[in-house]
C-alpha cells in the first residue's frame, strides 16, 4: 500500500467484522483513516488508539454521512444483515459524491443478484447496482460465509463442539474477516485499477460441514462433530436468541443457496490483491480459541 495523499480513507462500520481490521492495516501501513462508528465505546477508544480519526454517526443519516465524507479520498460501506440497506447505501453514495470521493469499496455478498429469494440478498444486488449508477467508482466485494460463523453459531460448552446447521452437504471455503481486511485496505489504498469490478472472496480450501468440524477438532485438539438440522430447527434456536425477522428470513434463504452450490468455490483474490495467503479454517480456529467458549 503506497500513501499518495494526506487525505484520510473513510472505514464505514469500522468496529465491525472487516472494519476494525482495514483500519489497523491502513493505519499500520502510514496511511490516515478516518473510522465511522455508530457510538463511541471501548471498539472506538481501541480503533482511536491505533491513530485514526473517529467520528460516530448513524448511515441512515444524510448529514452525518456528509460530514463523515467530507474531504476523504475513498471510503468503504459496509451494513448489517438488517431493514435499512438501499436507503443507507443511497445516502452514503450521495454523500460520496457531494464530497467528491474517488472511490468507495462496498462489502456485498455472494447470493447477491437479482432472482435472489433472500430479501436481503436482493437488497445487496440492488445496492451494487444503484452504486453502479453514481459518479463514484465501485468496487463490490462478494464474500462466501465468514470464518467467523464458527465462533456465532458453534455450540462449545458440551464434552464436545458441536456445528448444529442446516447446510446439508454443501461446501465452501470459509474466509476470515482479517483476510478480508486486507483486501479491503489494498482496495481503498488504491481503488484505481479495480473501479467497477466485482470479486468474490473465499478462503484457501473448499470444505462441507463435516470436513469444516474435522479442522475445528484438530485445531482444538477435542471432538467437534457437524449435525445436520432442518432449518425450522435452525430458526427457533435464532428466534431465541432474539435474532431479527429480516436475518432469520435471510438465513432460511441462503442454506438453499448454499445447498444448491451458490458459495462454493475458491479463488486468489486475497493473495493477489490482500497480499498474502489467506488463513485454513483450523489457523483461524488457533488464533481464535477463546471465541470456542460456551454462550
Amino acid at each position: 500500500m503506497n500513501a499518495t495523499t494526506d487525505q484520510p480513507i473513510l472505514v464505514a462500520g469500522a468496529t465491525g467484522q472487516t472494519g476494525r481490521h482495514a483500519v489497523r492495516l491502513l493505519t499500520e501501513a502510514g496511511l490516515p483513516v478516518r473510522a465511522l462508528v455508530h457510538r463511541r465505546d471501548e471498539r472506538a477508544e481501541r480503533l482511536a488508539a491505533t491513530g485514526a480519526e473517529v467520528v460516530t454517526g448513524d448511515l441512515l443519516d444524510l448529514d452525518a454521512v456528509t460530514a463523515a465524507t467530507r474531504g476523504v479520498r475513498s471510503a468503504y460501506f459496509t451494513y448489517p444483515i438488517r431493514p435499512g440497506l438501499i436507503e443507507a447505501t443511497t445516502v452514503f453514495a450521495q454523500a460520496a459524491a457531494d464530497n467528491g470521493v474517488g472511490a468507495i469499496v462496498n462489502m456485498s455478498q455472494i447470493s447477491a443478484r437479482r432472482e435472489a429469494a433472500s430479501n436481503a440478498a436482493r437488497h445487496h444486488w440492488l445496492a451494487e447496482r444503484l452504486l453502479d449508477h453514481y459518479p463514484v467508482p465501485a468496487t463490490h466485494l462478494r464474500p462466501t460465509f465468514f470464518a467467523e460463523w464458527l465462533t456465532v453459531f458453534g455450540e462449545w460448552d458440551g464434552p464436545e463442539g458441536l456445528l448444529r446447521l442446516p447446510m446439508g452437504n454443501g461446501r465452501h471455503a470459509p474466509i476470515a474477516a482479517e483476510d478480508q481486511g486486507r483486501v479491503i485496505a489494498s482496495l481503498l489504498a488504491d481503488p484505481a485499477p479495480h473501479a467497477g469490478r466485482t470479486y468474490p472472496l473465499h478462503g484457501p480450501t473448499e470444505l462441507d460441514h463435516h470436513e469444516i468440524a474435522a479442522a475445528v477438532s484438530r485445531a482444538l485438539g477435542r471432538p467437534v462433530r457437524y449435525e445436520p438440522v432442518d432449518f425450522d430447527t435452525f430458526a427457533r434456536a435464532l428466534e431465541a436468541r432474539g435474532w431479527h425477522t429480516h436475518t432469520i428470513q435471510h438465513l432460511r434463504n441462503v442454506t438453499v443457496d448454499y445447498q444448491n452450490g451458490v458459495f462454493a468455490g475458491t479463488n486468489d483474490v486475497v493473495r493477489d490483491i490482500g497480499g498474502s495467503e489467506p488463513m485454513s479454517v483450523e489457523e483461524y480456529v488457533r488464533r481464535n480459541k477463546d471465541a470456542m467458549t460456551s454462550r
